[in-house]
């Protein structure tokens, strides 16, 4: 059985609660789950101690069986010390589309066609 480590939505509209839970894989998500080991209120500012809560001995404990964490469910372990999590690097994520590149060199070209017409009537006023 393929185990996960997910998050549980509970809450009414507009004001998430999450429980940390194992629960087979193929199961919904907000459906039949093995475990509670945890709770998540994104609602209570960062540096609020009660914004995760999670039962380290238990996340060990189901990561030696083999249950896979999610990735936010890893972001919380890694800084709970239980499992570390590389960190992810996209060099790409920052860079505009083609699109982009092809208005900013059409701006920077008529830019500069500007400046040269600007700059001729002086040239010829010089001369």
């Amino acid at each position: 059985m393929a185990l996960s480590i997910r998050l549980s939505r509970g809450g009414s509209k507009k004001r998430p609660y999450y429980r940390i839970v194992v629960a087979d894989a193929r199961s919904p998500r907000d459906g039949r789950f093995i475990e509670k080991i945890g709770t998540y209120n994104p609602l209570l500012g960062k540096e609020d101690e009660k914004r995760v809560v999670l039962d380290a001995e238990r996340a060990t404990h189901w990561l030696g069986v083999g249950a896979q964490p999610t990735d936010r469910v890893a972001r919380f372990l890694d800084k709970a010390g239980v499992k570390e999590r590389a960190a992810r690097n996209n060099p790409n994520k920052g860079k505009p589309g083609e699109k982009a590149v092809e208005r900013a060199e059409e701006r920077a070209e008529k830019a500069k066609a500007a400046e040269e017409a600007a700059n001729a009537p002086a040239e010829t006023a010089e001369a």
